[in-house]
């Protein structure tokens, strides 16, 4: 017997269907036309074809008017423009949405940064510090500021906290003019050292090479030198250049221990070699295999789980520093941005994390064949 109302209410089901799928794939389009703008703005922004990506932008903006990604990327080509007034509006809509975005506030710092009010700046990169105390470039802009409002050892404080985080920041801050009223400082010429000793670390032994890498002045540099030399950080051998001898200078073999070093390849590309004793290697393969499934999944709390064992001195975090300092760093960064953005994050940054992941188990797996070859040899 048919029921009552059957084929009307199929029809109904039908047309709910239908139009459940029509708003499905306008939300599909919706999407990929925003994601294709967007993409067409970063080519544009690589042209330095600033005015046009600005537009693009706008027209991403139209179809999803907080999606912070594409206002972040309208924000720094206004920056790039002098459009600061603009760019400061940007900024503040980011922060009306996230008001823990970091780079918003960094970004917005910047922003004052250009316009010489030096502490509306600083209060900027402070907020953005509070949000992520381990963003290095927020403590690096914060020790700009302060030199330039004349606070010197608060900005050679957050100078080396900056480089803590980001060894790199120690190079950069050699030639950064804002830095002109703390050069002159003891703790300014320490890091000077360390810039040297990074330098020599990756494989530049000789004072014009260490020169040239640097950009440090050759007496600055040749002090520095001194000065680790006294300090027990590097020794120093003598080479035969022609019918001359030239220093060449190495790191220590303890400090080599803690600090691992890059020796030059062919074409003068870098390539690491690992400290010894390395411990411990099958538990770091293992973890590898459960963190890309984690990151192959978009498991965010399962990812955050498996990064702990990287991290965490009492699971693998000391071989991970021993063998792996930057990588290590890196991780813990992601933790950290993963926590507060969740799986959008994971997403944007998953080909990075995974390939990380895959240079890691490179080198473990060549190191384990070379233990398992050295044993054997042994036990001949």
């Amino acid at each position: 017997m048919k029921k009552p109302f059957g084929k009307k209410s199929k029809e109904v089901d039908e047309s709910s269907s239908k139009k459940d799928k029509v708003e499905e794939t306008s939300l599909v389009d919706s999407d990929y036309n925003r994601k294709k703008l967007f993409k067409k703005g970063i080519n544009l922004m690589a042209d330095e074809k600033l005015e046009e990506a600005i537009v693009v932008f706008e027209q991403a903006l139209r179809i999803e008017p907080d999606n912070i990604e594409t206002l972040m990327k309208l924000g720094y080509a206004r920056f790039h423009i002098d459009d600061h007034g603009e760019a400061l509006k940007v900024y503040d809509k980011i922060l009306e949405i996230d008001v823990t975005n970091p780079e918003a506030w960094n970004l917005k710092g910047l922003v004052h940064y250009e316009q010489k009010n030096f502490s509306k700046a600083l209060d900027s990169v402070d907020k953005a510090i509070e949000s992520d105390p381990t963003y290095a470039m927020a403590w690096y802009n914060k020790a700009c500021f302060l030199s330039l409002l004349n606070q010197v050892p608060e900005a050679l404080e957050a100078l080396k906290r900056s480089i803590e985080i980001d060894v790199k920041n120690a190079r950069r801050s050699i030639r950064d003019k804002d830095f002109a009223n703390v050069r002159i400082e003891e703790g300014f010429k320490r890091i000077q050292e360390v810039v040297v000793l990074e330098s020599v670390r990756q494989g530049y032994h000789t004072l014009g090479s260490i020169v040239w890498t640097t950009f440090l002045d050759k007496a600055d540099a040749e002090s520095s030198l001194r000065k680790l030399l006294e300090k027990g950080l590097i020794v120093q051998n003598e080479k035969r250049d022609g019918l001359s001898k030239i220093p060449i200078y190495d790191l220590a073999p303890n400090i080599a221990e803690k600090m691992g070093k890059e020796k030059k390849g062919l074409f003068g590309i870098t390539r690491k070699t690992l400290p010894k004793p390395v411990k411990n290697l099958k538990e770091l393969s293992h973890a590898i295999q459960s963190v890309r499934e984690a990151i192959e999944e978009e498991d965010v709390d399962k990812t955050i789980e498996v990064f702990d064992i990287f991290i965490n001195p009492a699971k693998s975090g000391e071989q991970m520093i021993e063998n792996f300092f930057d990588e290590h760093r890196e991780i813990r960064l992601w933790k950290i941005r993963l926590k507060d953005r969740g799986q959008d994050y994971l997403i944007e940054n998953k080909e990075k994390m995974l390939i990380l992941f895959d240079n890691i188990e490179v080198t473990i797996t060549k190191k384990l064949r070379n233990e398992i070859n050295y044993s054997a040899d042994k036990s001949q």
